[in-house]
């Protein structure tokens, strides 16, 4: 007999049916007349994340909601993520009331509107701006020409939902309540601290205090849990041999040779990703006319990661 029961899965599955962890953002965007409005939410994750032309975060919401209809209209937003502060909380909470307009919600706007760096880079263009307060933000286009979205049309006024012969599968308005947005992540803006922990280093002092939504609220309440100290767990170190390093690297292209040194400084790399850094080596080898890869030439690609990652 199963130690579980069955639980009914309903709308709204992650709030009515599970204890789900997800991040809390304020999401940024512009109004018709190029003003800044924020709303909460939490459905919000990678999605491109290796590969493509460009990397995307994928957004899930109610396509009647200020923020979906703001991104149909005028395509940019940010992504705000706010330190675990229990005012910050509560506002964010009053924040995402359905059906209050942008100037109600704006109206006592407890936090600090910053341009961001998009705004910069093209002075003739309107971004919606970024919470001073956050300790990261992430400015993203949303990415229409993915399953042909481009002709969306925002609701008229008075309409709660769409009514469409059929709905997109993954971008677009995907249901008649239903909403989800690729969007292009432009820029990552991070506060200098957190920023100079990812390129120095990161210890458990240099993560944000970042508040984690549970999904479940019942009629009263939402429900979140605060940050605590992050607590290292050591990841499990598998050596594979030289040998099949040099195995891997003649598979991969016979014509660059390895010596054993070389070999030896990607051991530790997992056999899954043993291929891609090979590739990576190869690559740099024949655009600089290396024919036989030793550590030397392997500490100038590792110091060439290590520069572009910094950038």
């Amino acid at each position: 007999m199963s130690s579980f029961k069955d639980l009914r899965i309903v709308d709204n599955f992650y709030q009515t049916s599970l204890f789900f962890p997800m991040p809390v953002v304020l999401i940024s965007t512009l109004t018709d007349d190029g003003k800044t409005t924020c709303g909460p939410y939490s459905l919000i994750q990678p999605f491109y994340i290796a590969g493509k032309d460009y990397y995307a975060m994928l957004l899930s919401c109610r396509n009647s909601s200020n923020t979906a209809q703001n991104l149909i209209k005028h395509k940019k937003c940010v992504l705000n993520f706010l330190p675990d502060k229990k005012k910050y909380f509560k506002e964010t909470v009053r924040l995402g009331w359905p059906g209050d307009k942008p100037e109600e919600k704006m109206k006592d706007f407890m936090f600090t509107l910053e341009d961001g760096l998009m705004c910069r880079e093209h002075p003739d263009e309107i971004f919606p701006q970024v919470i001073q307060e956050s300790f990261q933000a992430m400015e993203c286009t949303w990415v229409d020409t993915l399953e042909h979205c481009e002709d969306t049309k925002p609701l008229n006024e008075g309409e709660d939902h769409y009514e469409l012969e059929s709905y997109h599968d993954f971008n677009g308005i995907t249901s008649p309540y239903g909403a989800h947005f690729v969007l292009r992540v432009d820029k990552i803006l991070m506060k200098e601290k957190y920023y100079n922990g990812i390129i120095n280093g990161v210890t458990r002092k240099d993560f944000p205090p970042c508040p984690v939504d549970y999904g479940y609220r019942d009629s009263k309440y939402f429900w979140y849990h605060k940050h605590r100290w992050m607590i290292p767990e050591l990841l499990p170190m598998r050596k594979t041999t030289v040998a099949s390093v040099r195995y891997a690297a003649e598979r991969v292209d016979p014509s660059v040779k390895f010596t054993d040194d070389a070999c030896e400084m990607i051991v530790n790399v997992p056999r899954v990703f043993l291929p891609t850094v090979i590739r990576g080596c190869v690559k740099w080898a024949k655009e600089n006319g290396v024919s036989t890869i030793t550590a030397k030439e392997m500490q100038i690609i590792n110091d060439k990661r290590n520069k572009e990652k910094k950038k």
